[in-house]
């Protein structure tokens, strides 16, 4: 990685990108990014899976599992899921829909969505570095559908503000996430707000074209700089997705399934995990009304 930490803290005045990956596979997921890999460079974005395939059977494999530190974000590029929350309610997630979910100080999840009317779905899953004020903080989940995120162009605003529109999901300040479908040999630009200087782009269909071509299935790095980006649609048109923010500027403690900024913060949030195991074990989980195994804070 110290070629690509060179690349990167280059300082020209054009946004090519400098970095390429089709990340490694795992069954229906591909691994983009990790925060043991790109993570470090571009936190606060660390970790981003595409996925794809049948839900009935990606649900029924993804186990109960805990996070502490971040926030996932997931959004679908194609099909449909539903969602079992008991704190925030029930619906269905389709193209422009999103599932923000702050693990803060300790939750464990895995079963909160499911098969929606669609036989087979696609989509992003995106982890956030949390600032010191909120990663051992409360949980927060928010679950909203597609008729009720703002778009801007045709560019959906899933995190933070974009051309006027400003996505309601509580993130924190700093962070631009878009989701983007262009039509064929469509071209989009896209201007960064000040101090974003990382922007990166992933792509779930189609591929783009031009002087910064990125190709289905790959994400691509942009040089740093706060200079506007513009992308254009191959001949299949393009559905990717592209973030930009200011630099986390703070060091990545790792855990199993949690991020921090020290290894007591870090600490922290692996015991409150620990805990609610404990009371898992204790217990059992219990499930909605609906038969869906809720999300344990």
């Amino acid at each position: 990685m110290a070629t690509l930490h060179g690349m990167m803290a280059g300082t020209a005045a054009p946004r090519p990108v400098v970095h390429r990956t089709r990340g490694s596979g795992h069954g229906s997921i591909v691994r983009l990014m990790s925060p043991s890999d790109l993570g470090r460079y571009l936190k606060p974005f660390v970790f981003l899976d595409l996925f794809a395939g049948d839900m009935r059977q990606l649900s029924a494999a993804m186990p109960l599992h805990p996070h502490s530190g971040i926030a996932t974000v997931t959004v679908f590029t194609e099909g449909d899921v539903t969602y079992d929350d008991p704190q925030a309610g029930t619906g269905t997630l389709a193209f422009g829909g999103v599932e923000w979910m702050r693990a803060g100080g300790g939750v464990w999840h895995g079963k909160e969505l499911s098969a929606g009317r669609s036989a087979l779905m696609q989509g992003f899953q995106l982890w956030i570095a949390l600032p010191p004020e909120l990663e051992n903080g409360p949980v927060d989940s928010q679950y909203i559908e597609a008729d009720h995120m703002p778009m801007a162009g045709p560019a959906y605003v899933i995190l933070g503000r974009h051309a006027g529109a400003q996505s309601p999901v509580r993130a924190p300040d700093g962070i631009t996430y878009l989701l983007v479908r262009l039509q064929a040999g469509e071209s989009w630009t896209y201007a960064p707000p000040s101090g974003h200087s990382l922007a990166w782009a992933a792509v779930a269909k189609g591929g783009l074209s031009g002087s910064a071509p990125i190709a289905q299935g790959e994400m691509a790095l942009f040089e740093p700089g706060e200079e506007a980006i513009t992308l254009q649609a191959g001949d299949a048109g393009a559905t990717f997705v592209l973030g930009s923010a200011r630099p986390h500027p703070h060091p990545l403690h790792l855990g199993s399934y949690s991020v921090h900024t020290t290894a007591a913060a870090l600490a922290e949030g692996e015991g409150r995990i620990a805990e609610i195991a404990q009371r898992l074990r204790q217990e059992g989980p219990a499930r909605t009304a609906s038969g869906s195994v809720p999300v344990f804070r």
